[in-house]
């Protein structure tokens, strides 16, 4: 698995040392910058604290499970593209490495619903599905809200508030929707349930 994130820091430098800072007991596998500067700061075969507590499907250690590359954006406004083009070149290697399908390319909040936003509303995923790095439902239509926590756990996100859920979800696939959960959402999500569950058990 692959978390993706942003620093909520405008300067690498004050990201590198925050990473780098024992005391503060988080940590990344990758830092990319926003001129596409890659830093390699955790070997990818050893655990780095980027997760913290959360789960998707059945991984509720994802920190054990996953690589986490964490991206130099204060949350609030567009990611570059020199930064977006070193972020494909280092999920593309991460991914024929390890054989993670792009499904398992999430975002903090995906796994984190009630406690982290990143990589936010700012974040292109589509651009990352159209290169086969993440997913994307194409053509999904409408179906029935009622549906949609059910379908939003075979997905993946875990068991949590539902408008952390609902929000975590649209900022990575409806950024611009507002309101209770709608029949274009719960669409979206069922077929993202049916074309990339996960393993519950």
């Amino acid at each position: 698995m692959v978390v993706v994130h942003f620093t909520g820091m405008r300067g690498c430098a004050d990201a590198l040392a925050r990473l780098c800072d024992p005391a503060a007991e988080v940590s990344a596998h990758y830092l990319i910058d926003s001129g596409g500067t890659v830093l390699r700061l955790v070997p990818e075969a050893l655990r780095a604290w980027h997760a913290g507590a959360g789960a998707w499907g059945a991984v509720g250690d994802v920190n054990s499970r996953s690589i986490g590359i964490e991206l130099v954006n204060p949350g609030d406004v567009p990611f570059a593209a020199p930064q977006m083009a070193a972020l494909e070149g280092v999920l593309a290697g991460i991914l024929a490495r390890w054989s993670v399908p792009p499904e398992r390319v999430i975002g903090h909040a995906c796994m984190a619903p009630e406690r982290k936003v990143d990589p936010g509303p700012r974040f292109d995923w589509r651009r990352l599905a159209r290169a086969g790095l993440s997913v994307w439902p194409e053509g999904a239509g409408a179906a029935d809200p009622a549906g949609f926590a059910a379908d939003a756990r075979r997905f993946g996100y875990p068991r949590a508030a539902p408008d952390a859920v609902l929000a975590a979800f649209r900022a990575r696939f409806r950024p611009r929707a507002t309101g209770p959960v709608s029949e274009a959402d719960a669409g979206i999500m069922a077929a993202l349930a049916r074309r990339w569950p996960v393993d519950l058990r």
